[in-house]
């Protein structure tokens, strides 16, 4: 059972150290401003954030029914009675240090759950269908940037897909430096392959820990695999 709950204001729930905030001042037509609280777009509030949020939550993370990404927050359970009372703990929690969240965006008791791009359910994990479906009108990369584009959407799945850096080989090389932007018949055998393998929708599944556990691993000279 799943819990995933939304912040509202983000940033805005750190307040900048006095004597500090002239450090994130700003100029407008009306004049320049001191802000009181971090906001979007300074260079340490992401990491400042996430601290926060875990040093908030880090008895519920340490006890592993709790995850945090920013102000994502997911809860998880395997009973009803469980699952209430975390859910009920860890609301307390949000309200002693006066975080409040966004009902719209918030998902109580549920059995399936998107959050951070997988699809989460009690026994595997899955892509996130919205954004595979995105993948079918993907153009043809033209250039470095749009390799790397596409390298960036496979590299966040990398997981679902058996060999992988075995298979973007072709596409790595074309980011090497000093080398001509040459798409050749290797690239478009990797492109469509990858294209295909991810609109399989591939699953990852919880493995069975009532059993032994044997991995294996091996290497070459372009990439390293293992498996459990």
């Amino acid at each position: 059972m799943f819990t995933k709950l939304d912040l509202q204001n983000g940033y805005n729930n750190v307040r900048i150290k006095d004597g500090d905030q002239w450090k994130a001042a700003f100029k407008t037509n009306r004049g320049l401003f001191e802000p009181t609280v971090m906001f979007f777009g300074l260079s340490n509030s992401p990491a400042t954030f996430q601290a926060f949020m875990n040093d908030i939550l880090s008895d519920f993370i340490d006890e592993g029914w709790c995850v945090v990404y920013m102000d994502d927050i997911l809860l998880f359970s395997k009973n009803q009675a469980e699952h209430r009372e975390r859910t009920e703990q860890l609301m307390r929690r949000l309200k002693k240090h006066d975080l409040f969240l966004k009902p719209e965006k918030c998902k109580f008791d549920v059995t399936e759950v998107v959050f951070l791009g997988m699809v989460i359910r009690p026994s595997y994990i899955a892509m996130d269908p919205v954004k595979i479906a995105g993948i079918v009108e993907w153009e043809l990369p033209q250039t470095v940037k749009g390799v790397r584009a596409f390298l960036g959407f496979g590299n966040f799945y990398r997981k679902f897909i058996g060999k992988y850096a075995q298979l973007m080989r072709p596409l790595n090389d074309l980011l090497q430096k000093n080398r001509k932007f040459k798409w050749t018949k290797e690239c478009q055998i990797a492109f469509d392959l990858l294209k295909a393998k991810f609109l399989s929708e591939p699953i990852l599944v919880m493995p069975d820990v009532d059993k032994p556990f044997i991995i294996e691993a091996d290497t070459s000279k372009w990439a390293t695999g293992t498996i459990l």
